[in-house]
């Protein structure tokens, strides 16, 4: 990423890294290549400010609101503000660059000096020779585009280079040409490929949106074949490409960069148009504009030494800024509070879950319940974790005193439903855990009942909230025996002699958490109205 964050100053070039730049006021663009864009996307919420053709390029391909974008006109003097009272501005000055449509050079001037800041540009004389840098400004800190910053690394201009691909397309008349490029920039190149050897240039669809937005000559169309030019994205011109395009129709492709690149195939041709400044246009460059200092744009690459000798020796590098109080206080609260321009970034909190384990529904709500509530809570009390099946008062006239024939095989007591287990952090169910009540497994279960001569049986399948426990619960009702049964071994519920039982009908319960009229803290409620109703049914036959 090529950006930077000016030292001292609520200033950000081609910076978008908010949670690096929290005392940020301005954000300023330079152009709209992918490497100064890094981080920008349509959920920005800053004001940022460019040139008017950026302007539109940003609100196209990142589709950023216009309510945070500032375009700013090219070769005018903008005062903007730097803190929020408007005590302290800076003067900024947009040059163009001479790199691709929309881009510019900042000139800052305040507190802190003077400084240009480059972006990328390719060099010609009339940069020194027009305003603002005409006046022998004297430059404090100059950001250097240091792309080609390499004294073995010969570039033509690019009207040289533009001939070479003209002379390489006059040897192949009868081929078709492929030009492989970035989303974009050199479209002045194509422009005059096409009025040279008066074809249309072949693009794709969304790249002439962008051209119609840039009010480019209308030499462009989307239409497959209707040109002897088609324009690429540069990792396309590969051997694999040129072997199928060839099959079709001889093809010749060319790459217009400064950038090395190996050929693998007869038909690629690189060509070094650039649209950075070479290294003999950056001397001239930085002789003619004489900074006290120099930082390069590209990170990667040292230049300084190459220019030593060019710098000022009018002025001596500032080695201290003073900060005025409006603006230290600004960058100072911004920090504190975590804003970024004019919005604060929360951080949401959220209270911890706590699993709250065993859950009874008020006996207010539940007035067909006649289950003595008393006992069961003051049972639960003294023994959070398990739930004595005497301690609970039932109904004489229809279930009988109690229930019988219990069978424990699990060291803490049978729960009579799973409503009322109260998971532990060593529960020995390996698919449970204690981080929250949704990890506790919802298995529905189901009562099964079958009339078998003059005995009744009652099967429960219910969630393995237990490891192993067996229980039988028996129940007489006149000329007629009732028998419920519950059993669960490794995990899984299983009805005894259940393949000699024929199911005639079921009643529904469901996990302890969709808690109604028909859960399973009901269940006992459930089974007593349904022998009510058989007993009725069989005193009316």
């Amino acid at each position: 990423m090529n950006g930077t964050l000016i030292p001292n100053t609520p200033i950000a070039v081609d910076f978008w890294q908010t949670r690096r730049c929290s005392h940020v006021r301005l954000f300023f663009l330079s152009h709209m290549h992918s490497d100064h864009t890094m981080g920008l996307s349509s959920t920005w919420k800053h004001p940022l400010y460019c040139s008017p053709v950026t302007a539109k390029i940003l609100k196209h391909q990142l589709q950023v609101s216009n309510k945070w974008i500032n375009p700013l006109e090219v070769g005018q003097c903008h005062m903007l503000p730097m803190d929020d009272t408007g005590i302290e501005t800076v003067a900024v000055t947009l040059i163009d660059a001479n790199h691709c449509p929309g881009s510019v050079m900042f000139l800052f001037e305040g507190y802190f000096g003077t400084i240009l800041y480059t972006g990328d540009f390719r060099y010609t004389p009339r940069m020194l020779n027009d305003l603002p840098l005409r006046n022998k400004k004297i430059i404090d800190v100059l950001y250097l585009d240091n792309t080609n910053c390499d004294p073995g690394h010969k570039l033509p201009s690019r009207q040289e280079a533009t001939n070479q691909i003209k002379e390489i397309i006059d040897r192949h008349p009868e081929h078709d040409i492929v030009i492989g490029l970035y989303s974009i920039g050199k479209e002045s190149l194509l422009v005059d490929l096409a009025k040279t050897f008066k074809s249309w240039i072949v693009v794709r669809p969304l790249r002439l949106e962008l051209l119609r937005i840039l009010e480019m000559e209308n030499v462009f169309v989307a239409e497959e074949g209707a040109g002897r030019f088609r324009i690429v994205e540069q990792s396309e011109v590969n051997y694999a490409n040129m072997m199928q395009w060839n099959r079709v129709y001889p093809t010749l492709a060319i790459l217009p960069t400064s950038r090395r690149a190996k050929v693998w195939h007869k038909d690629i041709h690189v060509v070094p148009y650039s649209d950075h400044s070479s290294f003999d246009e950056l001397i001239e460059f930085v002789a003619g504009l004489e900074p006290c200092s120099i930082i390069p744009v590209v990170k990667t690459q040292v230049c300084e030494v190459h220019f030593q000798q060019y710098l000022s020796s009018r002025k001596k590098p500032q080695t201290c800024v003073k900060i005025p109080a409006s603006v230290r206080a600004y960058m100072k609260r911004q920090e504190s509070t975590g804003k970024t321009g004019t919005e604060r970034l929360f951080k949401a909190t959220f209270p911890k879950h706590v699993p709250r384990g065993v859950e009874f529904e008020s006996p207010e709500k539940r007035p067909d319940s006649t289950i003595g509530f008393g006992s069961l809570k003051d049972n639960q009390k003294s023994s959070p974790n398990s739930l004595d099946i005497e301690s609970i008062n039932l109904p004489k006239h229809d279930m009988g005193d109690s229930f019988l024939n219990v069978k424990r095989r699990s060291r803490a007591h049978m729960p009579l439903t799973e409503s009322t287990v109260l998971m532990s952090t060593k529960s020995p169910c390996p698919h449970m855990t204690d981080e929250s009540d949704d990890d506790v497994l919802e298995m529905p279960s189901r009562i099964f009942w079958s009339p078998k001569d003059d005995n009744m049986t009652a099967i429960s399948e219910t969630s393995p909230l237990s490891p192993e426990a067996t229980s039988i619960v028996s129940h007489d009702i006149p000329d007629k025996k009732v028998s419920l049964f519950f059993k669960c071994t490794n995990m899984e519920w299983k009805g005894e002699d259940s393949e000699k039982c024929s199911v005639s009908a079921g009643l529904s319960i469901v996990p302890w958490k969709k808690q109604g009229n028909s859960g399973p803290q009901n269940f006992h409620s459930q089974v007593e109205r349904y022998f009510k109703e058989l007993h009725s049914a069989d005193g009316q036959n």
